[in-house]
């Protein structure tokens, strides 16, 4: 059945882009995005989130891209790959999901199958988006169309564990579905497939894996919080339990961009609706949540400290991207330093080579800077570890203060004694 397989991928961004590419390395598969500038730069070979490199998109011999709905009409296979991200209120927006949903409804035709990779909370791809399907399209799920659900496992800017090096989970609406999915799955994965026994457990099991982390990056940001009322730096702290075998590895910092801080309310969110109320995820939320707002802090009684007028204090924020060496701005915590420290009257300026600032604008309203000064700033936060900060070195860094200053190493980016302030 697969040399008959037609590939339809819905939503070309971090997720989508190399599905589409593995895919269309040996299937006939069409990349669809709604944003026709993002289809123009692909069509051109360039992709501006920079996971896949221009000699990738050509190997990709079977994939071609589109924005119109239309275009994907003949194929047999949809698979989903839209972002599921969440409102002011972190509550769950699935209007990306639904839109997309609709849309499929519009094409599908009888014994097509659906499958999703966007994180969702237990029961959404059959309670909220099949419905959808089966409303516009009229056909009856299970009998005229089927889905599958094999939930994204992308880590952006990592050029190490990519899409075919990690193992993928897969499960289907039927057995025989089931099985046909991993199947496929199986034929790019290089890592392996785990199939599970139903679309709600491939669900669980990938809104739990971000949820684990988060919560185990919460437990070392308490840490920090109390150490440094300690005064004893935390990186000395994780290096010497680290020594034991069973000891897990996780740095304190800002917990941003569009999983590890997410799709925990997405738990919570199912979770309350059946009447049950978690408090340990939540618990872990507000300290993460929160850690923009304690950086900012530190560095206002740092700045005190050594008399300088917080009223007329100038401070550098290198880095806005969620994370190091990669473009994504997506729910950045960086801002919430940024606007913290705005709240005392400080100025800021904030400096990512990496990010694009027609899109930081956009999104935040904020302008980057596009070069640095020397002897400009009372304050530096190294709020990301970008390989360019690591090497412009310390001494440099410091070049940016003038001669009474404050830097704030957020992301252990130096050694211990080489920064005033540490996480």
């Amino acid at each position: 059945m697969f040399k008959q397989s037609k590939i339809a991928i819905i939503g070309l961004g971090y997720v989508g882009l190399p599905l589409a590419v593995e895919f269309g390395k040996h299937y006939p598969t069409m990349g669809f995005d709604i944003n026709s500038s993002r289809v123009d730069e692909l069509v051109s070979g360039v992709d501006n989130t920079l996971e896949v490199e221009s000699e990738e998109l050509l190997e990709a011999k079977h994939l071609t891209y589109t924005c119109e709905l239309q275009d994907i009409k003949d194929h047999n296979i949809y698979i989903v790959t839209v972002p599921t991200p969440i409102d002011e209120n972190n509550a769950p927006d699935l209007t990306p999901l639904v839109k997309a949903s609709e849309a499929l409804g519009k094409v599908i035709s009888q014994g097509d199958i659906v499958i999703y990779e966007s994180t969702v909370y237990p029961g959404a791809t059959e309670e909220v988006c099949i419905p959808l399907i089966e409303k516009i399209s009229g056909l009856k799920f299970n009998e005229d169309f089927f889905a599958g659900y094999s939930p994204e496992r992308i880590n952006p800017g990592d050029k190490i564990n990519r899409l075919t090096t990690i193992m993928k989970i897969t499960s289907g609406s039927t057995p025989e579905i089931a099985e046909f999915v991993d199947q496929l799955y199986s034929s790019i994965i290089t890592a392996g497939t785990h199939k599970a026994s139903s679309i709600k457990v491939a669900e669980a099991a990938k809104v739990i894996e971000n949820t684990q982390r988060d919560l185990n990056i919460a437990i070392i940001n308490e840490f920090a919080k109390i150490f440094n009322r300690l005064d004893i730096d935390t990186e000395e702290v994780l290096k010497a339990a680290g020594t034991k075998w069973n000891f897990l590895h996780f740095k304190p910092g800002l917990v941003g961009g569009h999983c590890i801080s997410v799709d925990p309310y997405y738990l919570t969110h199912k979770a309350k609706e059946v009447g049950y109320i978690p408090e340990v995820i939540l618990a872990g939320r507000r300290i993460n949540d929160g850690m923009g707002a304690y950086v900012s802090t530190q560095m206002v009684k740092k700045l005190s400290s050594k008399k300088i007028h917080i009223d007329e204090a100038k401070v550098l924020v290198l880095g806005f991207t969620f994370k190091g060496d990669c473009p994504d701005v997506r729910n950045t915590k960086i801002i919430d330093v940024v606007n913290e420290l705005k709240s005392f009257n400080i100025s800021v300026d904030v400096y990512d080579g990496w990010a694009d600032p027609a899109e930081v604008k956009h999104e935040y309203g904020l302008s980057l800077i596009s070069e640095l000064k020397p002897n400009e700033y009372d304050g530096i936060v190294l709020a990301v570890d970008h390989s360019e900060f690591k090497e412009m070195g310390i001494e440099k860094v410091r070049e940016l203060g003038k001669e009474n200053h404050v830097v704030y190493d957020v992301k252990y980016v130096f050694e211990t004694t080489d920064s005033d302030l540490r996480l």
